[in-house]
């Protein structure tokens, strides 16, 4: 089996467009959040805010997502965008040793201020930092150095050389052709969560690009979401000090 390309991020860190970026290289199978479907909406969900009546689907497991993932991998490469927090309960080091791994981070600040506007309700298991940084050190441990870690801001300020730094770490081609596409996709085909209502700045962009920001800052956040801020900001900070450069 091919080892499985692994762009471990959090949620609101412009993941989906990196792995939007991913999906016009046309040479992998990229998966969107796969154990993370399982996580929100499996037979058995492990989210914090599921309630009875939300949705779920039969058969859909964090067992039946790994064994796709395999299968899938041995046809040919495969690329998955997900969340560490997601399977935590089940890292050791056989699992582990399936993967490529690699890191996307950002400024929670950022992070967590999008998440209020998408879920003011949003609890603090869902935000992720803690588990990223733990992934992070578990895997520097295991092969004896760190992983390759992109920072959003490096990478939309400068697209081309962050992911041609990407492509060298992780042993794949760059293909400048890939930082560039057309208007008026639908990541949302590929989107478990609501239809995709999360991706629609993506559908409309051409590229990987600084984006304006659309929610408040930090400062004028609720004193439950400035907590959450500080306590996710040192998890941060230590992915940052190993993150690729220009």
């Amino acid at each position: 089996m091919t080892k499985i390309l692994a762009l471990w991020a959090v949620p609101r860190s412009t993941s989906t467009a990196f792995e939007w970026m991913m999906r016009q290289r046309g040479d992998l199978d990229c998966l969107h959040e796969p154990f993370g479907e399982a996580w929100y909406q499996g037979e058995d969900p492990l989210w914090h805010r599921f309630k009875p009546g939300d949705v779920t689907t039969p058969g859909l497991t964090l067992e039946t997502v790994w064994s796709d993932i395999q299968a899938r991998a041995q046809k040919g490469p495969v690329f998955i965008k997900d969340f560490p927090h997601y399977i935590n309960h089940i890292w050791n080091a056989e699992f582990l040793s399936n993967f490529n791994h690699a890191f996307l981070i950002r400024d929670p600040a950022k992070t967590i201020t999008s998440m209020y506007k998408q879920w003011p309700d949003f609890a603090e298991g869902e935000v992720g930092f803690p588990e990223q940084r733990a992934l992070f050190d578990l895997i520097a441990a295991l092969n004896g150095t760190p992983p390759p870690v992109i920072d959003s801001d490096d990478l939309l300020e400068n697209p081309h050389a962050m992911t041609e730094r990407f492509c060298e770490a992780v042993g794949i081609p760059f293909l400048e052709d890939a930082l560039s596409w057309e208007p008026g996709g639908d990541p949302s085909a590929h989107s478990w969560w609501d239809g995709g209502s999360f991706h629609a700045n993506l559908a409309n962009s051409t590229g990987l690009a600084p984006q304006p920001r659309k929610h408040i800052s930090i400062t004028d956040a609720p004193d439950r979401v400035k907590q959450v801020y500080r306590r996710m900001k040192p998890h941060y900070d230590h992915l940052y000090k190993h993150r690729l450069t220009g």
